[in-house]
């Protein structure tokens, strides 16, 4: 059996974060998880802060997080995979994209401009899928089903009500793929959250893969 947390951000990126990538990594490794999504926060407001850099030295910041959690994982033996939580600037919502590559960050700039609709249909060319994150807490706009691939049916911030049995309704009713995660942000939240697969998982393709399979899996829930 494999845990993994599809929902973790770290210190060096995500403003919200409280725990340095490689300490991160140290404490999943410790939890018993064998492998993590990095899916710092990927927005307007992270890149404004970066006015005099190229489009190619905004991504090697926003990767920073994901690439000394990466390191780690190698030295540790924990996957590391990169993710990004997007928010465009039509609405507050949060989606997680899975099986993301710093290729596809390098070749479309600013994608949080672009909305979801056809965030979507620039993703579905790529070996990529699109969750919904926490869709019932407060503040958020469930999104058209039509939109996305699946749904974070558990998110296990602490601080946060994010409503977790209407998300979960809502991708039986829709028919999507479902998720569970911390949304790791401070200590408090290790192993709040994540997915048990039957199978290894390796890279990006494995990851999604084992997503979309009819494999049983069990979601990981705080206790």
């Amino acid at each position: 059996m494999y845990r993994w947390d599809t929902h973790v951000h770290t210190s060096e990126v995500s403003q919200c974060g409280n725990i340095k990538a490689q300490d991160g990594v140290r404490l999943y490794k410790e939890a018993g998880y064998s492998g993590i999504v990095i899916t710092d926060h990927y927005y307007s407001g992270f890149f404004q802060k970066l006015p005099d850099m190229t489009w190619e030295e905004k991504i090697e910041q926003y990767l920073q997080g994901y690439k000394k959690a990466l390191a780690e994982g190698i030295n540790l033996g924990l996957t590391v995979l990169l993710g990004i939580e997007i928010r465009f600037t039509e609405n507050p919502n949060d989606y997680l994209v899975f099986g993301m590559t710093e290729e596809f960050l390098l070749a479309n700039p600013e994608g949080y401009t672009l909305g979801l609709k056809d965030f979507k249909k620039l993703i579905d060319e790529e070996d990529m899928l699109l969750f919904q994150a926490h869709p019932f807490r407060s503040g958020m706009v469930v999104a058209d089903p039509k939109e996305l691939d699946g749904v974070e049916i558990y998110n296990g911030n602490a601080r946060h009500n994010s409503h977790n049995d209407k998300a979960l309704a809502f991708a039986r009713e829709n028919g999507l793929l479902m998720s569970s995660g911390s949304d790791f942000h401070e200590t408090e939240d290790l192993s709040r959250g994540g997915i048990i697969f039957t199978q290894e998982i390796r890279t990006n393709h494995d990851f999604l893969q084992a997503l979309k399979g009819s494999e049983k899996k069990e979601f990981v829930a705080a206790k």
